[in-house]
């Protein structure tokens, strides 16, 4: 993870098996049958990074984050000698040698112009190397749209400290064809695909909940206690309007995801 501040790893995996998912759905278009060297770009609680080595038990995984928070909760995965999780930002990191599976899942769209690094992890990639990415693809959605006007508004822009606000840009994805030709351009075989889940909700202001660990986060960062909960509150109130809660009691959040996978002809 690449944002300022803090990451909390219990906020964030409050829907731990929601955002696992994709993960799996990702891992599971690389058809890797016994590589040597496998990357978790971005790996935050490292349990999906140990999931890669019980994969593929033969290779030496590394998960590299830049959050210390994420990365004391990855070291309780570590295993001397197979999986090892390292401080770094994804944006400067560089192999120590030629990678054979290339992973980053819901990082990049931190990251702006990311495609110029996707450049970059394709040329680190062996001959029959694998490169898959997962990026979330929601900023035209009410979550980011909705906190992207707050942000932007004259009431709460002068409150808030300098900060960057990437992941609420609608350019910080690029769309499937643009994952396309970049990986495409870079020689490798080349996967995309898009999926939105719709992810099914309960509880007492169950969006603002998701969204808590993720793209409010670094938004509250920037603001003293009392303005971070003056914010909440208003932001909680627009999410409830965008995202009624049915009959039932429960709330349907829609999340687009992108995925793009790419392989290095042997």
């Amino acid at each position: 993870m690449q944002s300022p501040g803090a990451w909390d790893p219990t906020t964030y995996l409050r829907f731990a098996g929601e955002r696992a998912r994709p993960f799996a759905e990702l891992v599971s278009r690389v058809d890797a049958g016994a590589p040597r060297v496998v990357v978790d770009l971005g790996c935050g609680d490292g349990s999906a990074t140990a999931g890669l080595a019980q994969r593929w038990p033969g290779a030496r995984v590394t998960g590299v984050d830049s959050s210390p928070s994420m990365l004391a909760a990855a070291a309780a995965h570590a295993v001397p000698g197979r999986l090892e999780f390292v401080a770094g930002d994804l944006r400067d990191w560089r192999p120590a040698g030629p990678v054979d599976v290339l992973v980053s899942n819901a990082a990049l769209h931190w990251v702006p112009g990311h495609g110029q690094l996707l450049t970059r992890w394709a040329g680190d990639l062996t001959p029959g190397g694998w490169l898959a990415v997962q990026v979330p693809g929601n900023q035209a959605a009410p979550t980011h749209a909705l906190l992207a006007d707050l942000v932007g508004s004259r009431r709460w822009r002068p409150r808030l400290a300098p900060g960057d606000e990437t992941v609420l840009d609608p350019a910080a994805v690029l769309d499937p064809v643009g994952y396309l030709d970049v990986l495409s351009a870079a020689g490798l075989v080349a996967d995309v695909w898009e999926t939105t889940y719709l992810h099914v909700l309960s509880g007492k202001d169950p969006v603002l909940g998701w969204v808590s660990g993720t793209v409010l986060r670094p938004v509250l960062d920037r603001l003293s206690p009392a303005d971070a909960g003056q914010l909440t509150a208003e932001y909680a109130a627009l999410l409830r309007t965008a995202y009624p809660a049915r009959a039932d009691g429960r709330t349907v959040l829609p999340f687009r995801r992108l995925f793009a996978v790419g392989h290095r002809p042997g």
